[in-house]
């Protein structure tokens, strides 16, 4: 089992779960992070640190959507391995629908 980022992180990119991770498998797009599930030890640790709720573990009925999602944008996007300031507007962001469709990108983040 590992763990997959769904689309609640999108526009919302917290990164609570970045900083306890002990293995750095978080990956940072422009408006969500994605975990690298070949990477990911299953200690589930981030979980519980995602105030968007939008970690899961990959027997959740959602995850298999996503595992794919993750796996893809980790070899794109660049390895995020600190808390960083999550966007001024990321509260209104949470529980919205339909996130992926109408806002994910593609694109890495810019640092």
């Amino acid at each position: 089992m590992t763990y997959v980022v769904t689309e609640s992180c999108i526009k919302c990119k917290y990164t609570d779960c970045v900083e306890v991770c002990p293995v750095d498998c978080f990956y940072e797009g422009e408006n969500m992070l994605v975990i690298n599930p070949d990477e990911c030890i299953d200690c589930g640790v981030c979980e519980p640190e995602c105030p968007a709720e939008a970690i899961v573990p990959s027997n959740h009925p959602d995850a298999d959507k996503w595992l794919e999602t993750n796996r893809e944008y980790a070899e794109k996007w660049p390895n995020v391995t600190r808390k960083i300031d999550a966007p001024s507007d990321a509260d209104s962001w949470k529980g919205v629908a339909d996130k992926f469709a109408k806002h994910f990108s593609a694109n890495p983040a810019k640092r």
